[in-house]
């Protein structure tokens, strides 16, 4: 009868031990120290042949019993710790769908484009269309439909990047302007921006490629006091309300060079420099006039 009673003696001490393991290497340790070939059952089935013969059989099914009871307690423990191992891993590297993603810094477009699109703007509320036309150019529409024939000086400065005998790169966006009058009844107002190329030596203030602004307006009873007004309209709004304008012939190279939308910007970034001391800004204009006879 002790014998018995140290099973079970022994038998709840080794099931407190493996319910209070919380690494499996001491698990491990335990399952060493019951069930390894020198372990406590080890020992206590050696010594089944001193127990008295009519208790034996009986005590060799409660030590087997035990033995059974605590390999499934030991394993039964070795999962709950496999399962607690592998929870504790998907919690460290899940990953939280519900808060919001790490946003790409975005750039921010250039100068240019910034500026061409506030002109752009500018003149579509004041009733102007905004066309494009093709950087690469017959010289018909480059050149002679704008009064420029071979033998006209001003192509002197202009000719270049040539792509075939009849086919080069723009050299003005006034190109447009020929292409949009063909099949076109009056009355319009266009404005044409873009990317121009001339054969310029790269310099401070010139490259080969620029960028310009170019608008017409056809109709009747359209005068001089409606393209001044258009382009006080424009330098109020695009320099600020309280900028004046000068419209004079004969104005200094310098002056008139910053005709550009490259320039503008630049004037922009540098808090209008070309405006005077009086908020003034000087406008060298180029007025083609356009004649029908009814």
């Amino acid at each position: 009868m002790d014998a018995h009673l140290d099973l079970e003696k022994l038998g709840r001490e080794a099931e407190g031990a493996i319910a209070a393991t919380k690494e499996p290497e001491d698990l491990e340790r335990i399952r060493r120290h019951y069930l390894g070939r020198r372990g406590v059952l080890a020992g206590l089935t050696a010594r089944l042949p001193q127990i008295d013969a009519p208790e034996r059989p009986e005590y060799g099914q409660r030590l087997n019993a035990l033995r059974d009871r605590l390999i499934q307690a030991i394993d039964d423990k070795e999962a709950s710790l496999r399962l607690r191992a592998t929870s504790t891993r998907l919690d460290a590297e899940k990953i939280d769908v519900t808060l919001p993603g790490r946003r790409r810094r975005l750039g921010r477009r250039h100068i240019l484009g910034r500026t061409l699109q506030e002109v752009q703007d500018i003149f579509l509320g004041m009733g102007f269309e905004i066309v494009e036309g093709p950087e690469v150019e017959s010289e018909e529409f480059n050149f002679e439909r704008l009064n420029m024939p071979r033998d006209h000086p001003a192509r002197d400065a202009q000719d270049s990047f040539y792509i075939t005998d009849d086919l080069l790169l723009r050299t003005q966006s006034t190109a447009v302007d020929a292409r949009i009058m063909i099949g076109r009844p009056p009355p319009m107002r266009v404005l044409t921006t873009g990317r121009c190329y001339r054969r310029d030596a790269s310099d401070p203030t010139h490259m080969p490629i620029f960028h310009q602004v170019d608008g017409f307006m056809v109709g009747e009873r359209i005068t001089m006091a409606d393209l001044k007004g258009v382009l006080a309209a424009f330098a109020r709004q695009f320099f600020g309300p309280a900028t004046a304008t000068i419209f004079a012939t004969g104005l200094p190279r310098r002056v008139m060079t910053t005709s550009s939308p490259s320039a503008a910007a630049r004037r922009r970034r540098e808090k209008c420099w070309l405006a005077s001391r009086a908020d003034t800004v000087f406008m060298a204009v180029s007025v083609n006039v356009v004649t029908s006879l009814q």
